[in-house]
């Protein structure tokens, strides 16, 4: 690895980049992240098609390439696993798009190491008007819409959360099932609803909207999709509480790990870490 350990009290931060066709972006995402915090930066590259893991070598980035294009919560999995692999203490996920600022970074990963949060959101709504900012207003919208049933399902209070832009704790990462949630893009929602469900910590931090025409975007038909399965995700956690319906997925986070009392530290696993993998690989 190399390089000691961040100045963020001594934790380890390590950055993931969940890719796919994302070289006409990378540049401008790695160049606004600090590297005298964070110790390293690992990119998954889920099969692109326009050279990201080229663009990722030029840039000294630690590279996993997938075979074949697995999905954006596959991508997540392989991100997590080999972040906390390296030893991460934090792991601040940022979309390799520049939709997010990367320049927040930091503040991220200093919120997780005051001990208040072991999960923070990068939020486009709180506290700025996301559609001035570039925010198309039917996004806008269905995002409010969302959020709105997904904070009355969960009994939640926060103003986004379908964000890009997360920091963990690596306690909480190792808590999480993740290899029991999709491979597609509801698995945001669902690490969210499992990290309630534990008793996580969650803060939010604001983040300015940007919208480039080289930004990602999903289809319409797979938006939809998406926004079942948030809602079905939710639904889930409110029968799970009610006790009228278990939910595998809720169950599979109790068994991971259980905090002595909500919000607590968690325990899950030695904090030794495994071999690292070498400069752009296959997984």
């Amino acid at each position: 690895m190399g390089k000691e350990p961040s100045v963020l009290q001594g934790r380890r931060v390590v950055v993931v980049l969940p890719a796919f066709n994302a070289a006409a972006t990378l540049v401008r995402t790695v160049s606004e992240i600090d590297r005298e915090v964070v110790d390293e930066i690992l990119l998954v590259d889920d099969a692109s098609t326009d050279g990201t893991p080229a663009v990722a070598r030029r840039l000294d980035l630690r590279c996993i390439t997938h075979p074949s294009n697995l999905g954006y919560g596959a991508n997540q999995k392989t991100c997590y696993s080999a972040a906390l692999e390296a030893g991460a203490d934090i792991v601040v996920m940022v979309h390799p798009d520049y939709q997010y600022s990367p320049r927040l970074v930091t503040a991220m990963a200093a919120m997780i190491t005051s001990g208040h949060y072991d999960l923070v959101l990068g939020s486009r709504v709180l506290a700025q008007d996301a559609v001035a900012n570039g925010m198309p207003r039917y996004k806008y919208l269905a995002n409010r819409a969302l959020t709105i049933a997904e904070n009355l399902l969960i009994d939640q209070r926060l103003s986004e959360y379908h964000t890009g832009l997360r920091a963990y704790s690596a306690e909480l990462l190792r808590a999480l099932p993740l290899e029991s949630n999709s491979d597609d893009f509801v698995f945001d929602n669902q690490v969210i609803v499992q990290a309630v469900h534990l008793g996580a910590r969650i803060g939010e931090i604001s983040c300015p909207t940007r919208y480039g025409a080289d930004a990602s975007s999903i289809s319409l038909r797979r938006s939809i999709r998406y926004g079942f399965g948030v809602l079905a995700t939710a639904g889930a956690y409110r029968l799970e509480r009610l006790g009228l319906r278990s939910s595998s997925l809720l169950g599979a986070a109790a068994a991971t790990s259980t905090p002595a009392r909500p919000g607590a530290p968690y325990s899950a696993g030695s904090d030794e870490p495994d071999s690292v993998a070498p400069l752009c690989q296959l997984s």
